[in-house]
């Protein structure tokens, strides 16, 4: 007779339900959900990411698994879902984006050191679609990167996060190279929460207010519908001194110049709101159906870099700040510039007035509308939606007898219109407007999958699990234009630039939908040989209608040596595919370069200018993954330590700045090229390099009964080091110096949780090691950043069963992140080196109730 599941002990009836989920799908039926929580008693905590066979426990995963339990998540004062997982899962890291363009908007994350866009987000084990946004000023790490947007995900609509750390393209598809995050959000049918939050930063700015919200309700007597809301409100942060240049305004009589001129901190976030639902209903006859979305819409707004009324090239000055450029408004040729010296001195505030002044009726200077400069607000409206519907079970008859299924279907769309203001278009002179709409980015994902599943014994310890499946994808990366007047090139273009100052309007000749499909066929096999050995082999194929096809393979396996411990380990072959964004993407930003601003435009690699410098087609990112770990479980101990190596070839970044000369111009034209007049720096994106990422993560936890209550201790450790083998000038060494040195090598988080009978109280420990701190993507503006220890605390009083009131605080003991040396605060303005891994924004309080019912 077959013994029971020695890994853990889930009924073969359970197992097989379980395995319905087939694709990462949750058990989501009342009758399902009811067997997964009597077998969650005796496991503690059970996985569904990695395995297409019926959920294990994390000690019994053959890979590295995460599970962050939804209550855990909420111990945080921030309510961005980026905040919290960086907190519990140390290989996770999230960089402030302050003056970063549309990386203000929506923050790219990394795992294991990778890219944003190397990472597979899923939600209730279905793939889940890319963000609009595409990342040009990234950190180095970032950019050129399009990853999905986790921050509209609502903690309260959790059930529990799971994080795989391992390449898995051979068992999802593209963008899994550095592993998975599945969400899984709730499937109560009774119940729920509610929840009021408001704090700020020790410094008394970044206000947060948020009201979030939880249901369960029964859907006919076999099937739930789960509801989650969240609204917030967030005002932004400031750790800015002020500008040397703008304080050598105001001293020299300027009374326009604001007393922060330049802010560098987080952005506001305005009415932030969500909703999440998920719902299934049992069909009856082993079968199901289930349907899950979202609905989210947020408008953000941060701000850009200053513009000197006397020196801004191509608005106030072209001779850097030698005079103020005048443009003559009617033809009558009596106008010129306004010099701000005479001789070698330097004229004050009231003698450039008073010059401006003298100038004829028919001449006109910027100075004169803004004689304080002025820096643009960029900003934007974020909307993203989902749908998710399908059904699954067993086939009972017939040649598919005995198959679990699951076929589903999804869409995702989402959109960032984007918005600046505070600026101007100055080719048209004093007709401007000071606010633009600059044009919108579309992202459109379709998703149709068959999953099946089918348990074969063949005279091993454990049936073999078979499964295999289908997919097909749509991704479509749509460019609307903005209004004319944020692209018009105006009647002073010979003297000024056009285009919204800081952030063009997109123009129709970039406007434009593309548009790609690929479909895949895998299989992925899993058999416990024995009652110690499980081993696993996954092979796919994809096939894109742009670059050909791919196929990629994964092997893993476990071997237990005794009761308590055991060896784990995985080899796979992955790859990324680059997006149908990445392929077209077109954009304008402005850049420091030695201390000056340029626009700098992004064209897409296979634009004639971006072949004239090196670009060409995208091609797919193509990996490697080892690991090998070891697992100890028992006496109330946890305990993992991972080896992993992640070998990318040629991975897709953004290129080198590159100047477009007047010879350049003239090849261009003659070709038939439009629009390269006003070109003086340009970058695309591009296959440019290798990276070889090794590492090693240790995770502990142990429980025990402690000062009357019962304690949980939590250890997580991560080294990682990524090495760039092969470049060439168009990465450039300053990108290879930011990919292996601007993330710290060492993070690691302590965490204990008391619970007493009315009181539980949460204490975290947090290290970041040093990195190399980078300030506004310059290379001349870097240093070295120190190791930092932060701690996290919460104490929560439970008044009643139903009601419970926190307070808490992130950064306890407000340690600050690297101070920038004073020269480099003296040019732009800010505080700290913007990619301090610990955030720039110092302490945050905060005061929380929770009402449960």
């Amino acid at each position: 007779m077959k013994k029971t599941n020695y890994y853990h002990p889930v009924s073969r009836a359970v197992k097989y339900a379980l395995a319905s989920g087939l694709a990462l799908g949750v058990y989501s039926s009342s009758t399902f959900a009811q067997d997964a929580a009597a077998t969650e008693e005796k496991v503690e905590k059970i996985a569904v990411v990695g395995t297409r066979s019926a959920p294990r426990s994390i000690a019994d995963s053959p890979v590295p698994v995460d599970i962050i339990g939804g209550d855990e998540l909420m111990k945080s004062g921030s309510s961005d879902m980026l905040n919290m997982l960086t907190t519990t899962v140390p290989s996770l890291n999230v960089q402030t984006t302050p003056i970063s363009d549309a990386a203000t908007l929506i923050r790219p994350v990394n795992l294991r050191g990778l890219s944003s866009d190397s990472t597979l987000i899923l939600l209730n084990g279905k793939r889940r679609h890319r963000a609009s946004v595409i990342t040009f000023l990234g950190g180095g790490l970032n950019d050129g990167a399009q990853g999905p947007d986790i921050s509209v995900i609502p903690g309260i609509a959790l059930k529990q996060v799971e994080v795989l750390r391992d390449g898995a393209a051979a068992q999802y598809g593209s963008d899994a190279i550095a592993g998975v995050i599945n969400f899984v959000l709730k499937d109560a049918d009774n119940g729920g929460s509610i929840e009021v939050k408001q704090g700020e930063y020790f410094a008394g700015d970044g206000t947060s207010t948020e009201i979030a919200a939880n249901i369960g309700m029964p859907l006919t007597d076999n099937g739930f519908v789960n509801l989650s809301m969240q609204y917030k409100n967030v005002d932004a942060t400031s750790r800015s001194v002020q500008r040397g240049d703008a304080q050598g305004l105001i001293d020299a009589g300027n009374p326009f110049v604001a007393p922060i001129a330049q802010v560098w901190g987080s952005p506001k976030i305005k009415d932030d709101i969500t909703i999440f639902g998920n719902a299934g209903l049992d069909l009856g006859n082993d079968r199901e159906a289930y349907i899950f979305g979202n609905y989210s819409e947020r408008d953000v707004t941060g701000g850009f870099y200053y513009r000197n009324p006397h020196t801004r090239g191509g608005v106030f000055s072209n001779d850097g700040g030698q005079s103020l450029e005048v443009i003559d408004t009617t033809g009558m040729g009596n106008c010129s510039n306004v010099s701000l010296f005479d001789g070698e001195r330097k004229l004050n505030h009231n003698e450039i007035t008073a010059r401006v002044a003298a100038l004829p009726s028919n001449c006109f200077t910027f100075f004169s509308m803004f004689p304080g400069g002025f820096t643009p607000n960029f900003g934007g409206n974020i909307t993203d939606t989902s749908l998710t519907a399908g059904t699954k079970g067993e086939f009972k008859s017939g040649l598919f007898q005995g198959v679990f299924y699951d076929f589903s279907g999804s869409v995702g769309r989402n959109e960032s219109s984007f918005k600046i203001i505070n600026t101007v278009n100055a080719s048209l002179g004093p007709d401007t407007p000071t606010d633009f709409d600059a044009g919108k980015y579309i992202q459109l994902e379709k998703n149709f999958t068959a999953d099946f599943v089918k348990f074969i014994n063949a005279g091993l310890y454990n049936d073999i699990a078979f499964a295999s499946g289908l997919q097909w994808t749509e991704e479509s990366f749509e460019i609307v234009a903005g209004e004319v007047a944020s692209w018009e090139i105006g009647p002073y273009v010979s003297q000024l630039t056009n285009g919204s100052n800081g952030f063009p309007g997109f123009q129709p000749d970039d406007a434009g939908l593309n548009v790609r499909r690929n479909y895949a066929a895998y299989i992925d096999v899993e058999a416990e040989f024995t009652e110690k050995l499980l081993m696993a082999a996954a092979l796919r194929f994809e096939d894109y209608d742009s670059f050909g096809n791919t196929t990629n393979y994964k092997i893993t396996g476990q071997y237990r040596l005794n009761d308590d411990w055991a060896l784990r380990g995985s080899h796979s072959t992955g790859f990324r595919a680059p997006t149908v964004g990445q392929a077209n993407v077109r954009n304008v930003r402005t850049a420091i370069f030695e201390g000056e601003l340029q626009d700098v435009a992004l064209l897409p690699p296979t634009h004639p200018v971006s072949l004239l410098k090196g670009g060409k087609e995208l091609t797919p990112e193509e990996s490697r993954s080892y690991t090998l770990g070891l697992v100890y479980s028992g006496s109330g101990f946890f305990f993992t330590a991972d080896l992993f190596r992640i070998e990318v070839d040629d991975r897709i970044s953004q290129s080198t700045e590159f100047n477009v000369s007047q010879s350049d111009r003239d090849v261009l034209r003659a070709a038939g090229v439009r629009g390269v007049e006003s070109l003086s720096k340009v970058t695309f994106l591009t296959n440019d390099f290798d990276t070889v990422t090794t590492g090693l993560d240790l995770v502990a936890n142990y429980s025990t009964s402690l000062l009357d209550g019962r304690s949980t201790f939590s250890l997580a450790y991560n080294w990682t080091d990524t090495e760039v083998k092969r470049f060439t000038a168009v990465t450039g060494d300053f990108k290879v110096s930011r990919l292996e040195k601007d993330l710290p090598d060492h993070r690691a988080t302590l965490t204990w949780n008391q619970q007493w009978q009315d009181i539980d109280m949460f204490v975290r420990g947090n290290y970041y090691g040093s990195f190399q701190g980078v300030h506004a993507d310059d290379p001349d503006l870097t240093g070295n950043g120190s190791a930092k220890v932060t701690f996290d605390v919460e104490l929560a009083y439970h008044l009643t069963d139903s009601f419970t009131v926190a307070v808490g605080a992130q950064n306890l003991f407000d340690t600050k992140p690297e101070r920038l040396p004073s020269w480099m605060s003296d040019i732009l303005g800010a505080k700290y080196f913007e990619t301090s891994p610990m955030g720039i924004n110092g302490g945050y309080y905060y005061l929380k109730g929770v009402y449960r019912f």
